[in-house]
């Protein structure tokens, strides 16, 4: 089994993830935010990674250290479960439509961290988290893990409907890219033998 179980402790943070990559979609998430629970729970069900998150933060201040702490121990531990890579398909995209809002999602595994983030919000929060918030749990995301990370809203006008296809598609992505090929389960998939 790829599995992995990170443990982050920080002034601001004391944060718990577990991820088995060949799981079947369960989840337990407490974050202390509501709505970025929602959004985790939607990342492992559609990857069908096995996701456990604990996070004590400091949210009386804000939620931008339990934010980002969580997804750089998400990304953390997905990095490290799937070790130097070997036979994954390392690709993956999606479309991801809710009702009128569209999002595409492509990823590689590359171990270049880098995300493009062409997606908007016309509100300030959605629940107990501040929109500003979403494209920096990405990018924490995309730098833990690894991942060179597109993420753009084609259409929509619902903000949580965009939110929701982002992480949706971002969990579809990330589906495909950790399977395992079976044509090349063997190889690292890069001419230059490593990633």
């Amino acid at each position: 089994m790829r599995t992995a179980t990170i443990r982050r402790a920080t002034a601001e943070t004391r944060i718990d993830v577990t991820v088995n990559l060949d799981g079947t979609g369960a989840y337990r998430c407490a974050t202390g935010i509501g709505f970025l629970d929602h959004m985790l729970e939607q990342l492992s069900r559609h990857s069908l990674i096995d996701l456990d998150v604990a996070v004590e933060g400091d949210l009386h201040i804000d939620g931008h250290h339990t934010t980002e702490d969580s997804a750089l121990a998400i990304g953390q531990a997905i990095a490290e479960a799937l070790g130097d890579k070997r036979g994954i398909r390392r690709y993956g995209d999606a479309l991801s439509p809710m009702d009128e809002c569209l999002t595409r999602v492509a990823l590689d595994l590359s171990g270049r961290p880098w995300l493009v983030w062409n997606t908007a919000f016309t509100v300030s929060r959605l629940g107990d988290l501040d929109t500003e918030l979403i494209a920096h749990w990405f990018h924490s995301f995309a730098q833990t893990s690894g991942a060179t990370l597109h993420v753009e809203t084609l259409y929509g006008q619902n903000n949580h409907h965009i939110v929701e296809s982002a992480f949706k598609g971002l969990a579809r992505a990330l589906r495909q890219a950790v399977e395992i090929d079976p044509r090349k389960a063997d190889a690292v998939p890069s001419t230059k033998g490593i990633l």
